[in-house]
């Protein structure tokens, strides 16, 4: 359907009418007086007049004036014609993983289905080769950990993209510790960075904190005040001593806080019902975004009044040289 996009241009229309209320105007021309007049009048076929004269113009010239004014106001009015409405779907959930590369993480004790022995890095991505591909409606992010955290791929929609950052990482690429309270604070700086409303975090882990400049628990506070819910994935044996033992207790309490959950992984099993587990707690999202096309028509209007002007005059200038050639062939 057609629209004005500035209706309110329309009240130029009576613009032409009050240029009514005011005065003519009037040019003085120079003159020449000369002794001969009545002999130059006989000559030339003109007859003197006196007094001002005031310039006519005829119906055309009427009727372009009017139209030409006509089309150069819808044009400043701005139609455009409005499509019908388009509905899209975008992501509506940010959802981080992060993953701990400390050297814990080589120890071989996950089978995948053709019975091959894999060690747990490789045992987590094949399980979230799984999630890229079911998790369709949202934007991934990743974030691996070990001494320190670093973003390996920021939010974004390709899966692709995403899974094939996530088959690039190593164990120990980001060092052999556990930062565990590191990787909630830059996931709390990327969420918000992200601007989304509803915003998880999957972390995984088979280690303890050691020496995050945020405690988790602490870190996991500031993320429940940012509206970001933490899943939290234990992995391996829970029995293990040493920097390989797991803190079960604070893994817990990270999810607790933010209101997630808690799920401890012995197996590759275990490990993809989690995963299964936190898709029905965090059900696909979508945001339907509707809009409708438009294209502007205001060059219409002005176009015809152009090509009316340049019409009108071709057609004078026709007529004075036609006239001109046939006082010349007289």
């Amino acid at each position: 359907m057609f629209e004005l996009s500035h209706p309110w241009a329309l009240a130029l229309l009576v613009l032409p009418l009050l240029m009514r209320l005011v005065p003519a105007y009037k040019e003085s021309r120079d003159s020449v007086k000369v002794p001969f007049f009545n002999t130059l009048v006989e000559l030339s076929e003109e007859r003197p007049q006196e007094g001002a004269m005031l310039l006519q113009r005829d119906r055309i010239q009427y009727f372009l004036v009017a139209f030409m004014w006509l089309c150069l106001v819808i044009a400043a009015a701005k139609p455009q014609w409005v499509g019908e409405p388009i509905e899209q779907q975008k992501s509506g959930r940010d959802l981080m993983v992060a993953v701990d590369l400390s050297g814990s993480m080589q120890t071989q004790d996950f089978t995948l289905p053709d019975n091959s022995t894999v060690d747990r890095l490789e045992a987590v991505k094949y399980v979230l080769a799984e999630l890229a591909q079911k998790r369709k409606s949202d934007r991934l992010g990743l974030i691996v950990f070990g001494s320190a955290a670093y973003l390996q791929t920021p939010f974004t929609e390709d899966h692709l993209v995403w899974e094939k950052l996530l088959t690039e990482t190593e164990i120990g690429m980001a060092g052999q510790s556990t930062v565990f309270g590191d990787a909630i604070g830059l996931s709390i700086k990327l969420f918000n960075d992200g601007g989304s409303d509803n915003r998880v975090l999957i972390i995984l882990t088979d280690g303890n904190d050691t020496g995050s400049i945020v405690p988790p628990i602490d870190a996991a506070k500031v993320a429940a005040a940012n509206d970001i819910r933490i899943y939290t994935i234990a992995i391996g044996d829970p029995a293990s001593i040493g920097e390989e033992a797991m803190d079960i207790k604070t893994i817990k309490r990270v999810s607790e806080v933010t209101g997630g959950q808690n799920f401890e992984a012995l197996n590759r099993d275990e490990l993809l019902a989690a995963y299964r587990a936190i898709g029905q707690l965090e059900p696909e999202l979508y945001e339907t975004i509707s809009f409708r096309p438009k294209l502007s028509l205001h060059y219409v209007p002005i176009a015809i009044a152009a090509g009316l002007y340049l019409l009108y005059h071709a057609w004078s200038a026709l007529s004075v040289w036609l006239r001109r050639k046939k006082q010349h062939a007289a």
